[in-house]
């Protein structure tokens, strides 16, 4: 266990943190002085604790925001995981298809080229 201090609206906080995580607790702790202070130099001098309250609420209301983000991504990329599905399906019954219907051309070819041989062969034409 690690511990940083921070500073939150101006005060210091020893604060305690898994090892490595040092940096990112930083860096959380700057970003939430830097919102306290641009609330301050919105509202002015309202209360260290209101600017402290307001500052979490913002905070909160991005996280519920990004999360509402997140799920709508994720089920958009569910949908999207179902469309490529059917398509490779699809896809396959096409693939079927062609080749079905390549095989059965080769076969009138072959058909074809065995009366002609036979014709040009014999001199006679048969059909």
């Amino acid at each position: 266990m690690s511990h940083v201090n921070v500073t939150i609206n101006g005060r210091q906080y020893r604060m305690a943190c898994e090892a490595g995580q040092e940096t990112r607790l930083l860096s959380l702790a700057e970003g939430f002085e830097e919102r306290i202070g641009s609330l301050r130099g919105k509202f002015g001098e309202i209360g260290d604790a209101r600017l402290t309250v307001m500052a979490a609420l913002m905070t909160s209301d991005e996280l519920l925001d990004a999360n509402h983000r997140i799920t709508s991504l994720e089920q958009e990329l569910e949908a999207l995981r179902g469309v490529r599905t059917a398509s490779a399906d699809r896809a396959k019954t096409v693939q079927a298809a062609v080749a079905n219907a390549l095989n059965a051309a080769a076969d009138r070819i072959e058909k074809a080229t065995q009366v002609i041989n036979r014709t040009i062969g014999g001199g006679v034409a048969i059909g």
